[in-house]
């Protein structure tokens, strides 16, 4: 990266930081482990709703969007963990198996390298574990 690129992006974060401020102060000091707890798992029907073929009748179902979805949040890493195990919640109730979510992540490995891959797959088997569903 550049110098004028380094600082750019460090104004856009300050400036974030400062939104943030604005908007609720008590979101400064969360803690964002565990965030993605809050959010319930959604059913299938609602994720074909909004994620699936509302918009795009032709077009890919829930459950593909998904693993699309957690092949990008795996190339990102650890950054995305809430992300990740949300998505792979998700993408089980709209029909993924876990071997489908399993190899999504570890053709990743191509792109974001064996750290990303890595942590995703000990993301996977935490959910996994949750789930109480035999392996395919």
């Amino acid at each position: 990266m550049t110098e004028d690129f380094t600082k750019l992006f460090k104004a856009m974060v300050e400036q974030g930081q400062d939104m943030v401020r604005a908007f609720n102060p008590a979101l400064e000091n969360m803690q964002v482990k565990g965030f993605d707890s809050l959010f319930p798992t959604m059913t299938k029907d609602m994720m074909e709703m909004w994620f699936g073929k509302t918009f795009n009748k032709e077009g890919l179902d829930a459950k593909t969007r998904l693993l699309v979805t957690l092949a990008a949040l795996t190339v990102l890493g650890a950054q995305a963990e809430p992300q990740i195990r949300m998505t792979i919640r998700h993408a089980l109730e709209a029909g993924a198996t876990k071997r489908e979510i399993a190899e999504v992540i570890s053709q990743m490995s191509i792109f974001g390298g064996l750290p990303a891959m890595t942590k995703a797959l000990e993301i996977a088997q935490g959910v996994f574990g949750g789930t109480g569903e035999d392996s395919e």
